[in-house]
């Protein structure tokens, strides 16, 4: 089943099946590039697509979300560049810890960087990891945390907030930055005639506005079309703009269903275009999901009615369920105006097995 979401610059495509490693690829359109959320089993991933991100951000360092960084780094180390990575407290250490498993005395000056974000409660801690070095870890200092964003440029922002997973866990709100959109109706009361002006106008919109000088429309007047200066574009935009809120996309794993921890994801992920979000029990198995302090069916159903996307992709169910995922979706019971999207139960490659291997031949 196709699903048409309302995004303007973002492509959200998630390379995991129902059971396996969560994986949200975010792709900014207009940039080119991409944002990885979590990193557990990546094998799959096209080498092309590993070298599009630009920063990943991990939720918390239990291997199903955070193995995958090995295969990244064999991908990216030679690559002149600096890539970012957002997550808990500890990410730095656990990065470190991983590139210290391995010899790098061959290291070249063009190989790239790690810088790293540690979000904390009131601040952010950031640390760099240089590969020319060998990968040794340099604090970089901390910044005060003024509100939840924590990742920005021209067209994405990304928002996170520490959540309870008996230890610290982060959801991510990804936000499309509002878009460049004009109201007919408000152009034509304005007697503006379309052109290339408005190419123009959209050029400086996505540009900050930056420089001053004035712009030349199209204006209707009579019969006739005539050339005018507008010396304000600014004002002018404000005029003719359409409203429309921003897309976004909420992503929420492993999260104990708690009175905390659910006004902070509702705080964070209220009014999103999509969601997507842990389920890893069935209701039967409740107690299961309070001891391991994960969701069950029954916690996504409130959810989601607290939350009211436009459609849910429920994921990372566990693998107690193989051949039953049906039931998942059979207890999932949205309100009106949510869709749940449905994933196929695995994608990975499944491993190979010895008849299937061509031997070498023995002289």
């Amino acid at each position: 089943m196709r699903h048409r979401l309302a995004f303007r610059y973002l492509r959200p495509v998630f390379y995991s099946g129902l059971f396996d490693d969560p994986l949200l690829l975010v792709e900014m359109r207009p940039l080119g590039r991409s944002l990885l959320f979590d990193c557990g089993r990546i094998h799959h991933l096209a080498k092309r697509v590993l070298k599009s991100i630009d920063a990943i951000f991990i939720s918390h360092a239990h291997m199903d979300h955070f193995m995958g960084i090995d295969t990244f780094i064999r991908s990216a180390h030679v690559s002149p560049r600096t890539i970012r990575l957002y997550g808990p407290p500890g990410l730095a250490d656990k990065l470190l810890s991983k590139l210290n498993g391995y010899d790098w005395n061959l290291a070249e000056p063009y190989w790239c960087s790690f810088l790293v974000h540690e979000v904390h409660p009131g601040e952010t801690r950031s640390f760099l990891l240089p590969g020319a070095e060998g990968f040794p870890c340099h604090p970089r200092g901390a910044a005060p945390r003024h509100g939840s964003t924590i990742y920005q440029n021209r067209f994405v922002q990304v928002d996170a907030d520490i959540l309870d997973h008996r230890i610290p866990v982060l959801a991510f709100r990804i936000s499309e930055k509002p878009c460049f959109m004009v109201d007919e109706e408000r152009l034509a009361a304005e007697r503006l005639v379309k052109g290339e002006w408005l190419r123009d106008l959209e050029r400086r919109f996505i540009r900050g506005w930056q420089g001053t000088e004035p712009l030349t429309v199209i204006r209707q007047l009579g019969a006739g079309q005539f050339k005018e200066q507008v010396s304000n574009p600014v004002d002018l935009y404000q005029r003719i703009r359409k409203e429309r809120e921003p897309s976004a996309i909420g992503y929420l794993t492993d999260m104990g269903f708690t009175p905390d921890n659910m006004a902070r994801a509702e705080l964070l992920l209220s009014g999103l275009t999509l969601l997507v979000c842990e389920c890893s029990f069935l209701a039967a198995d409740r107690d299961k999901a309070r001891e391991s302090f994960h969701l069950c069916s029954e916690d996504l159903n409130i959810l989601i009615d607290r939350l009211r996307p436009c459609a849910i992709l429920p994921m990372h169910l566990s693998k107690g369920y193989i051949h039953k995922s049906r039931l998942l979706y059979q207890e999932l019971v949205p309100p009106r105006g949510v869709s749940v999207l449905r994933i196929p139960d695995l994608i990975t490659p499944r491993p190979l097995i010895p008849a299937e291997i061509t031997p070498a031949a023995v002289e």
